[in-house]
């Protein structure tokens, strides 16, 4: 049996990140599980309304995009779990299994300096201190002590990766509004 959900249908908005799925059921008063795409989940913490789409496999209880207001989220134990508005029993959030968690970039909070969000450093252009480019930042990469650039650029007609680390000892400067990070790298490093 499939629950269908009355849950708002709702527009994406354009600064939509993706910030998590809904793993399972946890307990049986309606809160479920999430699997938080970043060790920080501080997105979902702050922002009292998540957009949701549906798996792309298995049952679907809602379809498009919609609107799921938040009442609680909280760490538990290594894991994050939410209750929603309307998520009242283990069937109804048993349905939202595998939907994707979409946030507002413009409801994350507020970073200090030299601190950035990894959505905010996809597709920014990296440079040497020379004005050479270097690629483009297509992800990035947790190594465990540091957090690694990995861009994208082409060579002789072909794509080719190149990884920096994302450390101050090698990255001199992030300018958001140019879109350009500046480095201390040499292309055949």
């Amino acid at each position: 049996m499939t629950t269908t959900l009355s849950l708002a249908p709702a527009e994406l908005p354009a600064d939509a990140v993706e910030v998590g799925r809904v793993a399972d059921a946890w307990g049986i008063k309606g809160w479920f599980k999430v699997l938080s795409h970043s060790s920080s989940p501080q997105a979902m913490f702050s922002a009292k309304t998540w957009f949701l789409q549906p798996s792309e496999r298995g049952p679907r209880a809602f379809a498009g995009t919609v609107l799921l207001p938040i009442r609680q989220v909280k760490d538990h134990s290594d894991t994050v779990v939410a209750w929603a508005e309307g998520i009242d029993d283990r069937s109804a959030a048993e349905a939202l299994r595998g939907a994707r968690i979409f946030i507002p970039r413009s409801s994350f909070p507020a970073t200090t300096e030299d601190e950035y969000y990894w959505v905010d450093l996809i597709g920014l252009a990296v440079v040497n201190r020379e004005g050479v480019a270097l690629g483009e930042v297509r992800e990035l990469m947790s190594t465990g002590p540091q957090t690694v650039l990995v861009l994208g650029y082409e060579e002789g007609g072909k794509p080719k990766e190149r990884m920096i680390p994302f450390v101050s000892a090698f990255v001199d400067k992030v300018d958001r509004p140019a879109r350009r990070i500046t480095v201390d790298w040499q292309p055949d490093y």
